[in-house]
């Protein structure tokens, strides 16, 4: 978190909170996603494969008024544009794109077919054409292509090559300390591992569990999680098909009470995980398949999921100002999919206004963020100042 004021916003989703909770509300009740910063936006596989554009953390996820995810959207493009040196026009820009894709998309999804709007989902070609209408250059082409083949290669695959060392002829995860640690397998016995296995699989379809039953369990880990969830607990598992060329790579993190809980109405779920799971279900346009939850060990809540399978982020350090306006766009339209979902986009589009030119929404949504990120700078060097008195300790090179 003090590697920038970017990085500092990313992980202090309870501090916005805390401080949207002062706000008033529209009333406009659906599933946040709880963290929309532009950087958990992301691409990743479905369950026929393609690439789809979407929302990829929800850890925080709870029911709430939809605007908190559009501010803490547009405040995070704001301190985007500054981490990347543009001048003040691009951060404003973004916010009122963000914004600005949010309301029309909510007006158009209000007039669709329940179905149609719960099918909507951004591909591949969506992505290539929002570059085009912006008249994005070659290299903003070349940079989302590529963002696009490695997503591609990130499967359980290139996980077990990555993460993995044959031992005395068995698949083993790699000692990384202090990120990966097998150290797991000593603490836990067998028992208590296939218990929360079998936990786990139990919140799965039929087929699905069927499915999970043609993989044997090989061994678990250890592995140290971004920014949002250091401190928490996570694991990896490996399994194997038919033989060591056919893993799969699991995720088991921990869920805790989500942030915004504080300020809201308590999760209906009285399991974190199955909070997280069923959020990600109402707001994604497609999801893992392999998407579930279990209690660990202490009474611990986890959810589980595939490790990577084709997940891609966007490269903010390599985003022009162009690109970032047009993603900034493009995550807003995928913000007002997913809050339509699950919410009423007609009573949202009908409280945002139905006049395509009233840009009051824009105007104020990149007010907000233009203050806010003034406010996450300050935030950031108060965390600087403590680390510099020896106030707070780090760990740096991890």
């Amino acid at each position: 978190m003090s590697a920038s004021p970017f990085a500092f916003y990313r992980g202090s989703a309870a501090v916005m909170a805390a401080d949207l909770a002062a706000l008033p509300r529209s009333g406009g009740t659906t599933q946040l996603c709880g963290d929309a910063h532009v950087a958990n936006f992301g691409v990743y596989a479905a369950a026929d494969r393609r690439l789809v554009f979407d929302i990829n953390d929800f850890d925080e996820t709870l029911p709430g008024p939809f605007e908190w995810d559009v501010l803490r959207l547009a405040a995070s493009l704001v301190l985007a544009a500054r981490d990347r040196g543009f001048d003040r026009d691009v951060a404003r820009d973004a916010a009122r794109a963000a914004a600005w894709a949010y309301r029309i998309t909510t007006a158009s999804l209000a007039h669709q077919r329940t179905l149609d709007v719960w099918y909507a989902r951004v591909d591949e070609e969506r992505i290539m054409q929002t570059l085009e209408a912006a008249s994005a250059t070659k290299r903003e082409h070349r940079v989302a292509a590529d963002t696009f083949d490695k997503a591609r290669t990130r499967t359980s695959l290139r996980a077990a090559e990555k993460l993995t060392e044959l031992v005395d002829g068995h698949l083993q995860f790699r000692e990384a300390p202090p990120l990966v640690s097998r150290e797991p397998l000593s603490a836990l016995d067998r028992d208590q591992y296939d218990a929360v296995f079998d936990a786990y699989r139990s919140t799965l379809d039929d087929p699905l569990r069927h499915l999970l039953d043609r993989f044997d369990r090989v061994d678990a880990a250890r592995k140290v999680v971004g920014v949002g969830s250091v401190g928490t607990q996570a694991y990896v598992l490996l399994l194997a098909g038919r033989d060591d060329d056919d893993p799969l790579v699991l995720q088991l993190k921990q869920a805790q009470e989500s942030v915004l809980e504080r300020y809201l109405e308590p999760s209906e779920y009285d399991h974190a995980g199955q909070r997280v799971v069923n959020g990600q279900k109402h707001a994604q346009a497609a999801s893992d398949i392999l998407l579930g939850w279990a209690t660990g060990p202490a009474g611990r809540h986890f959810y589980v999921r595939q490790l990577h399978d084709m997940k891609g982020s966007i490269d903010l350090a390599r985003i022009r100002p162009r690109g970032l306006v047009a993603i900034a766009e493009l995550c807003g339209a995928t913000l007002a999919r997913a809050h339509a979902r699950a919410g009423d986009a007609a009573a949202v589009a009908g409280y945002l206004g139905q006049d395509p030119d009233d840009d009051r929404f824009e105007k104020a949504v990149a007010r907000f963020a233009r203050k806010y990120a003034d406010q996450a700078e300050a935030d950031a060097a108060l965390l600087d100042d403590a680390i510099a008195a020896g106030d707070v300790e780090t760990v740096t090179g991890v």
